[in-house]
C-alpha cells in the first residue's frame, strides 16, 4: 500500500507556498506578456517553473506539475494549428472544412484550459486543491507520495 505525505489545510500553508502554486497556472500567460504568441513558450516556461519550484512544498511541486502537465496537450494542439495555418497560408491557399473544424476544436480547448487554469489558480491561491480530470490523480500521486527512502515511521521519539 502506497503511503502519503499529509494534506495541509488552507490555513497551515503558508502565503508564500499559495503564490507559487497559483504562479503555475499562470505560466500559460508566459509568452503573451512577452508578445509571442507561440505555444512552445509557454510550455517551456511551465517546464521551469516547475523544476524550479518542485522541492519547495508539496503543494507547490502538486500545482506546478498539474499546470505543466494540462499545458501540454493544450501546446500541441496550438503547435499543430500554426503548423497547419502557416503551411496552408504559404503554399496552398486553401483552408478545407477539415481545418476550420481543427480550428475551432483548438480555440474551444485553449478557452477550456484558460478557464479551468483561471480557476485552479484562484483556488490555489486560497490554499484549495483543485484536482483536474486527467492530471489531477498523477500530479497528487508525483507531489504527495512517501518515496521508499524517506522513513514512514517517526525517527525520533520523545523519552520514555
Amino acid at each position: 500500500m502506497m503511503e502519503y505525505k499529509p494534506l495541509l489545510q488552507p490555513d497551515e500553508i503558508s502565503i508564500t507556498e499559495k503564490e507559487d502554486a497559483m504562479g503555475a497556472y499562470l505560466m500559460m500567460f508566459a509568452a503573451l506578456a512577452v508578445g509571442l504568441p507561440l505555444p512552445v513558450l509557454n510550455l517551456v516556461a511551465a517546464i521551469i517553473y516547475f523544476y524550479i519550484n518542485k522541492k519547495k512544498s508539496p503543494f507547490v511541486h502538486f500545482h506546478a506539475l498539474q499546470s505543466l502537465l494540462s499545458q501540454i496537450p493544450t501546446s500541441l494542439l496550438n503547435a499543430g494549428l500554426i503548423f497547419w495555418s502557416v503551411r496552408a497560408f504559404f503554399f496552398d491557399w486553401e483552408f478545407s472544412d477539415l481545418f476550420w473544424g481543427y480550428f475551432w476544436t483548438v480555440i474551444t480547448a485553449n478557452i477550456l484550459y484558460v478557464g479551468f487554469s483561471i480557476y485552479a489558480a484562484v483556488k490555489a491561491r486560497a490554499g484549495e486543491m483543485v484536482y483536474f480530470i486527467f492530471f489531477g490523480r498523477v500530479s497528487y500521486e508525483w507531489a504527495y507520495r512517501l518515496k521508499e527512502d524517506q522513513p514512514t515511521k517517526a525517527v525520533n521519539q520523545p523519552p520514555k
